[in-house]
C-alpha cells in the first residue's frame, strides 16, 4: 500500500476557458459515444492514448493525472490502472473535480479516502501558496527514492 502523503490530490473550482469545441457530425460511431455536457468521450482513442502510460514500471518516478474525473472513468479500465499506481511506490499528483450537489464520484471518494492520499483545495486567493505546498511535498517524495 502506498505511504502517507504519497497520492497528493488537488481540486478546486473550475476555471472558465473560452474553446473552441470540436463538432464531431454525425458519424456512427460519435453518436454511440458517451457524454460529459457538451463533450463526447471517445473511449477508444482516451485508452489508447492513456492506459500504455499509466503502467507501473521500475523506472517511473512519479505519475501526474489530470484527472480522475467522469470523462476518464467511462474507461472501465481506467480507475484500475489508477488504483494499481496507489498501491505502488510511485508518487501520484491528481486532479478531482469538486462534488456536484454535495456528493463525490464514487471513484474520487475512494481516492480521497485512500490512507496515503493528501488533499489540497485551490482558490484563487491560495493557489500560489497551496502550489508551492505541493511542490515541496514532490521534492520531499522525490528525494526520498
Amino acid at each position: 500500500m502506498a505511504g502517507p502523503g504519497k497520492c497528493l490530490l488537488v481540486t478546486g473550482p473550475p476555471v472558465r476557458l473560452e474553446k473552441e469545441v470540436r463538432e464531431w457530425g454525425s458519424s456512427p460511431e460519435s453518436l454511440r459515444w458517451p457524454t460529459v455536457g457538451k463533450y463526447k468521450v471517445d473511449v477508444a482513442s482516451f485508452e489508447s492514448l492513456a492506459l500504455p502510460e499509466l503502467q507501473v514500471r521500475e523506472d517511473t518516478d512519479l505519475f501526474i493525472v489530470d484527472e480522475v474525473g467522469k470523462m476518464e472513468l467511462f474507461s472501465s479500465s481506467f480507475f484500475p490502472c489508477v488504483l494499481r499506481i496507489l498501491e505502488s511506490n510511485v508518487p501520484f499528483l491528481a486532479t478531482v473535480p469538486i462534488p456536484k450537489f454535495g456528493r463525490d464520484i464514487p471513484a474520487v471518494a475512494r481516492l480521497k479516502n485512500h490512507p496515503g492520499a493528501t488533499m489540497f483545495t485551490l482558490s484563487k486567493g491560495n493557489r500560489d501558496a497551496v502550489k508551492e505546498e505541493i511542490y515541496s511535498h514532490l521534492v520531499a517524495l522525490l528525494s526520498k527514492q
